[in-house]
Formats: structure tokens, C-alpha cells, sequence
């Protein structure tokens, strides 16, 4: 594609394993990414810093997996913030809060959930670190409709958003920056009053196959409105996941393990997120995507399979406004922050 405008800032991957980072990081050097900000497992963060080096930040994250599921998410949660600050520098972290945490956590959940007591501890000594929020409280539209079709269960859709602003009002001095486009790219409309009522939100562009098939759904001159109205306040960001499993046919553990089996097969997997972000913003093409997308088969089982794509339709943002999404508004934003905290 050649060089972006200006070296990009990749403020959300999860970037696992020695030989995955290296192969995240030819990809993301061919593709102009200068510094990942990543969510990495605890352990496996050293191999991911011999790897990336100074091309690489961490945020702070629970042990999503553990056994004891109340610990982890509520002193462990604790702990695993200081412990990320103080070994690798975290001045980032993450509350996880989408609705299938209902399933994952179980009876702790009104503990944990994003305005409970325990994110408010964690909010708290977010501010004694010097730790800025970033936060997923939202998933796609199509699996409201779907998975999340149990609203006495899950709530509604604009329900996951209440807590949000709550928080975000109590903890004001703080800047958060809302994963996925805070969960509502087919809204950009909500999102602007979420974005009017408050001054220390921010977004991330992140989670490539969601943002893809929703923003090419709005017309280039509302999403350029939506992003120079914001300018400063949208970062970039792909939700790139590396792990060793994608470089073994052998190993199909962990999260997506099955989507590469080697080395080329997972150069293409990683490469692909950037190709098509990039040409989402900088672009004017309109085709398919290159990225298979099963939600499209979950809400039309009839019309799409799982190796179905949407349209990509490029917006053809202006220099100006490439150079804040890939890289101003995350110095302005984070890296500032990293600086002075």
C-alpha cells in the first residue's frame, strides 16, 4: 500500500507469542504501524517486549481465564494493575465489560460489572497509578440480535451505555477511550451525543471485520463529518490478535486459533486487518472485503455462509484528518499520558 501519511499508532491489538510477534511485526512495519499498544496474557508479555521493544506498549488486563473467576476480577484485578505498572509501565487499562461477561464471571457479576464497587476500586486506583480507562461495553448490533437476543438476560443494546456515563461523570479527571467505537459504529448519531456529553471520552477504531462492515454502510460525507467533528478524539486501532497457535496446524487452542496454520497463513491473517483499515480511511474502493464474516450469516443464515464478506467501501479521509486518526489524536491523547504519569 505504501507509506501511510504519517507512522501509524495502533492503540488495540492483543499481540501473544514470541514467533507470532515477530510475525506481527514485519506486518506491521510493511504497513507503516511505528507502536501497538497491547493487551497481552501475563505470560507471555516478556517474549512480546524482547520482540516488539520500544515498538510496544501494555495495558493492564485481568486474568480473563482463571479458575477463580471472583478473584481475578476483583482483587486479583487489583493486583494484576499494579503488577502490570510497575513491570512493564501500563499507564493503560481495561475494563472488559461486554454483556457475555454475564456468562463468563457468573455470580459475581453485579460486583464487577462496570459501575459496580469493583470497577470503582479499579477506577480508583487507576488514579493513583496514573492509568487512563479504555473500555468495551458494547458488541455489534447483529448480536443483540442474535446472541444477546435475551434482553431480561442481557439487557438492551442502549442499557450497556447507562453505567458508561455514569462512570464517565464520576471520573471525569480521567481519560477513557471506548473500544470499537464505543460499540456503536452503526450509530453515529448516538455517538455524537455520547461524545457532546463527555469531554474525556474518547474513541478506538478497532475490531477490523465489525468496524468494516458497519462504517462502509454510512455514506463517505457522513463519516468524514463524524470524524473532523471529532478530530482528536478518534484513535486508531485494529484489534489484531497474535498467537503461536496460528503458526501450527497442530495446535488449535485460544481464541480464533483456527483462522491461520503457519507462518504465511498468519503473515496474511495479521496483514489483512491492516489492508483493509487502512483502505476503509484512505481509499475510494468499494468491493468486497477480504475478511470472512460470520455475523452476516448469523442474522441471514439463508443468504450467507461463514466465509461470506461485506462491502468495503473506502472513505478517502484527507491528509489532515489521517494524520489525527493514525497517529495525532493517540499522541495528543495516550502518549501524552504516558509521558506525564
Amino acid at each position: 500500500m505504501g507509506e501511510p501519511v504519517v507512522p501509524i499508532v495502533d492503540v488495540h491489538v492483543h499481540v501473544n507469542g514470541r514467533r507470532a510477534a515477530a510475525v506481527f511485526d514485519e506486518v506491521a512495519t510493511l504497513y507503516g504501524v511505528r507502536r501497538s499498544y497491547t493487551q497481552s496474557f501475563r505470560g507471555t508479555a516478556r517474549d512480546v517486549r524482547d520482540v516488539l521493544g520500544d515498538r510496544v506498549r501494555f495495558i493492564a488486563i485481568p486474568e480473563y481465564m482463571a479458575e477463580d473467576k471472583r478473584h481475578a476480577f476483583t482483587d486479583g484485578f487489583l493486583e494484576a494493575m499494579r503488577w502490570w505498572h510497575g513491570e512493564f509501565g501500563a499507564r493503560m487499562v481495561k475494563f472488559w465489560v461486554a454483556p457475555r461477561l454475564r456468562d463468563l464471571a457468573g455470580d459475581v457479576f453485579d460486583e464487577i460489572k462496570l459501575d459496580g464497587v469493583w470497577k470503582r476500586k479499579a477506577a480508583e486506583l487507576a488514579r493513583e497509578l496514573g492509568m487512563m480507562i479504555m473500555t468495551h461495553v458494547a458488541d455489534p448490533d447483529t448480536w443483540f440480535q442474535t446472541a444477546y437476543a435475551d434482553s431480561d438476560r442481557y439487557g438492551t443494546k442502549r442499557q450497556q451505555y447507562e453505567p458508561l456515563e455514569r462512570m464517565l461523570s464520576d471520573y471525569s479527571d480521567i481519560p477513557w477511550l471506548a473500544a470499537h467505537m464505543a460499540g456503536s459504529p452503526e450509530d453515529l448519531d448516538f455517538l455524537d451525543g455520547l461524545m457532546e456529553r463527555h469531554d474525556n471520552l474518547h474513541l478506538d477504531t478497532s475490531a477490523c471485520k465489525w468496524q468494516v462492515r458497519e462504517l462502509s454502510k454510512h455514506s463517505p460525507g457522513r463519516m468524514r463529518a463524524f470524524f473532523e467533528r471529532w478530530m482528536g478524539r478518534v484513535l486508531f486501532g485494529t484489534d489484531s490478535v497474535t498467537q503461536e497457535a496460528h503458526l501450527s496446524v497442530e495446535d488449535d487452542v485460544g481464541f480464533a486459533a483456527n483462522q491461520a496454520s503457519n507462518a504465511d497463513e498468519a503473515f496474511e491473517l495479521y496483514a489483512s486487518r491492516y489492508w483493509a483499515m487502512r483502505t476503509l480511511f484512505e481509499g475510494d474502493y468499494d468491493g468486497e472485503s477480504p475478511i470472512a464474516d460470520p455475523d452476516l450469516m448469523k442474522v441471514e443464515p439463508g443468504t450467507f455462509d461463514a466465509m461470506s464478506a461485506p462491502r468495503l467501501r473506502g472513505m478517502a479521509f484527507p491528509e489532515e484528518l489521517l494524520d489525527s486518526v493514525y497517529a495525532g489524536a493517540c499522541e495528543d491523547v495516550v502518549e501524552r499520558w504516558d509521558a506525564t504519569h
